[in-house]
């Protein structure tokens, strides 16, 4: 299959693992299907023409201007998308409201797009300089600027540590209460820089604490956790759920919740007899994480971290 990209999507972004994604959604024409991340629509318009005739596509995104983004990439089927400005911790909630259940295929393609950080203004890349805001949607109000000149040193560095898995978190978090009152991301990214110690690492020293500001901004892994729950729900039969992952502490969540909900049976293991009443209701098609081929790594690089992991909704056991 041939990736699909609009003009307007490869304007700022790039569909990553977009062939595999549909592969594994196993799209069927006339089917139904929910894009939790709109995101530019590039993945939305691939589902789309693949599923035709007939196909539908409920387009979510907690960004206002990605869904107006993915408004025009998919203008030529106003009649087979709807696009919601909500989080995908609110996905039952927006199925039912459209009646858009059971689906046939549910895609998650987390993190950040390359749309978002070319907008400078929303304080997402530490390459431009901009307030520290980092909100998927102004309707929030936490801010990066409020957890970088309000938390304390030892919260600051809870931060940096779980969320962006930074060895020297606590490093940093001094440096910056240090340096208080920081305004800009180029001012913290350079705080960091000199606190960082350099290596032969490519990713700029800024890297893990911005992503963990972001996490912690979007409340993100808790959605993930909400939106995956909410999702196999709303499967029908055979139903695939796909999820697109950037580090490691989004692919973790995923591979333990399919791992956990293709068991019959979680109860502790040295538990002599089942208690919980649990029934297998995922069937992992992807024991290994799908990552890009080199060639898509050479095309575009920010790619070069995802991982793709998708399973099969089965009916519960009697």
């Amino acid at each position: 299959m041939v990736a699909i990209q609009s003009p307007r999507d490869t304007l700022f972004h790039t569909s990553v693992l977009l062939d595999e994604a549909i592969r594994y959604l196993a799209v069927q024409p006339g089917g139904r299907y929910i894009d939790c991340t709109a995101g530019a629509g590039g993945h939305s318009l691939a589902i789309l023409r693949e599923s035709e005739p007939g196909g539908m596509v409920l387009g979510l995104d907690a960004d206002p201007a990605a869904i107006e983004f993915a408004r025009g990439s998919l203008e030529e089927y106003p009649d087979s998308v709807v696009l919601v400005n909500a989080n995908f911790r609110d996905l039952d909630t927006v199925a039912r409201r459209y009646n858009f259940f059971p689906v046939h295929g549910i895609l998650f393609d987390l993190g950040i797009s390359s749309m978002q950080l070319a907008l400078a203004e929303r304080g997402f890349s530490f390459q431009q300089e901009a307030p520290l805001d980092m909100r998927f949607s102004e309707s929030q109000t936490l801010t990066a600027a409020d957890i970088v000149n309000g938390y304390g040193r030892d919260d600051l560095a809870s931060v940096i540590w779980e969320f962006g898995e930074e060895h020297y978190s606590r490093r940093i978090a001094a440096a910056i209460v240090a340096a208080r009152p920081v305004h800009t991301t180029t001012e913290l990214a350079a705080i960091i820089q000199r606190t960082v110690p350099r290596d032969r690492s490519r990713i700029h020293p800024a890297t893990r604490t911005f992503q963990a500001l972001r996490i912690a901004v979007n409340d993100e892994l808790t959605a993930l956790t909400t939106g995956l729950e909410q999702a196999r729900g709303l499967l029908g039969s055979g139903g695939r759920l796909v999820v697109i992952s950037f580090h490691s502490l989004e692919d973790r969540i995923v591979k333990q919740y399919f791992q956990r909900e293709s068991r019959d049976c979680i109860c502790p293991p040295e538990q002599p007899t089942c208690t919980c009443g649990h029934r297998a209701t995922l069937r992992i098609v992807t024991r290994r994480p799908v990552s890009p081929s080199p060639e898509e790594v050479q095309r575009n690089p920010r790619s070069r971290s995802a991982h793709l992991r998708a399973a099969e909704r089965v009916e519960e056991a009697d």
